[in-house]
């Protein structure tokens, strides 16, 4: 695997982590996720299905006050943010979404290993764009459909004296069909991010090795996707820095084991990590996951059982990013009244579409806990892999990992 731009000679830690600024008396590199919080992001950047006129909430307490140099990971000019999950300059983003938006192929006029820098990054447009798909780049991120200022289209008109965060929403039909009048519901299924897909490294010949590999890979880069969408849950945003990262901290592998277990609801003892990466029992067992894909397994089945939909998936998401044990919470009045709201949602559709059943709501409250000892082993066996040092992880995912600890 290609890890120029994201591992130093370790293997264990990131190259830009000499590059840093000040929040709260603390350095924080830009991999971290308090940077990553006040780093510009539009849906392009982080959101692979997401509409594109989101604006940041004006109660946001962090601003950066200055953004250290960053390298784009395609050709190593200076990044400009994270576009389509990899930190890029202009030029290659650019780049990268007209051959998604044209469905270009390109061909390679040598043997399909030119190098690719800033001064030579138009010499071949081919090992460019592999270039960009080995560091991550994703092309679901690249919307279709999108036109010459297209973000337009998209903009919802806002109420003028509505503070709600969500109240820009004029129509509440969610992405699966159905009709809901909760606004914050409509609003967590539209800024739901779209599917990453993973890119497993063929050079890799232990195949456990590369089951690995890809694993914490993904995860690292649902990381930076996980950090974006949280910034759209309606009240999230306008909590200080400090409450932000203590959710974000604690629950981070509740929101990550939450996504695995619903993309998985179809399958029959099958786990899928991504759309293209699934992991069998055996495939488990023999890269030393058996223990973790059996309580995931655990999880599959209740929700199967309950018929989780997609409406109750993304609130459930984010209640459990609200639902934080963190001894770190500043304001906790704040953290409990977005907790309330994100209950007062779930109450309200389920009266909606669930009345049949008047406990439904409860019985999907009553899932939380599992989930959350689920997350707590997932967080055991990666610390024991970090350990034992067989798979390079990225600063970010190390980061998160010790915030568990």
């Amino acid at each position: 695997m290609d890890t120029s731009g994201y591992f130093s000679p370790d293997g264990m830690s990131d190259t830009s982590s000499s590059y840093g600024l000040s929040v709260g008396g603390q350095s924080q590199g830009l991999d971290s996720p308090t940077a990553l919080l006040g780093f510009p992001d539009t849906s392009e950047k982080l959101f692979a299905d997401s509409p594109p006129s989101m604006s940041e909430d004006s109660g946001m307490q962090c601003v950066l006050r200055s953004v250290p140099k960053r390298l784009c990971l395609v050709c190593g000019d200076t990044a400009s943010g994270y576009h389509y999950g990899v930190a890029s300059c202009e030029a290659c983003k650019a780049f990268f979404k007209r051959t998604i938006q044209g469905n270009i192929e390109y061909s390679c006029p040598v043997v399909n290993d030119c190098e690719i820098t800033k001064r030579r990054r138009k010499s071949c447009q081919a090992c460019r764009f592999r270039k960009c798909l080995k560091v991550g780049m994703m092309k679901e991120g690249v919307r279709l459909d999108r036109v010459r200022g297209g973000r337009q289209k998209y903009r919802r008109p806002v109420e003028a004296e509505a503070p709600d965060p969500c109240s820009f929403l004029n129509t509440h039909h969610s992405l699966s069909g159905k009709k809901t009048t909760n606004k914050v519901v409509s609003h967590l299924v539209l800024v739901e991010p779209g599917e990453i897909f993973a890119s497993p490294d063929l050079n890799l010949p232990d195949s456990d090795l590369r089951t690995l590999t890809t694993l914490c890979e993904l995860i690292n880069r649902e990381l930076l996707v996980t950090i974006g969408w949280a910034k759209h849950v309606p009240g999230f945003s306008v909590l200080s820095l400090v409450d932000q990262m203590a959710l974000l901290q604690s629950a981070w592998m509740e929101v990550l084991i939450l996504g695995i277990v619903y993309r998985s609801l179809e399958l029959d003892n099958e786990l899928a990590v991504a759309e293209n990466f699934l992991l069998s029992r055996e495939e488990c067992r023999s890269s030393g996951l058996l223990n973790l894909h059996s309580v995931l397994l655990q999880l599959v089945r209740k929700y199967r059982k309950t018929k989780l939909d997609k409406e109750e998936f993304v609130t459930l998401k984010a209640m459990a990013l609200a639902n934080s044990d963190s001894s770190s919470i500043e304001n906790v009045e704040a953290v409990l009244n977005l907790q309330d709201r994100l209950h007062e949602a779930l109450q309200d559709y389920e009266r909606e579409h669930h009345a049949e059943d008047p406990h439904r709501s409860g019985k999907l409250l009553m899932t939380l806990p599992l989930l959350r000892q689920t997350a707590n082993e997932a967080v055991r066996t990666f610390c024991q892999m970090r350990l034992e040092g067989r798979i390079p992880m990225h600063k970010l995912f190390l980061e998160m990992l010790e915030a568990k600890m």
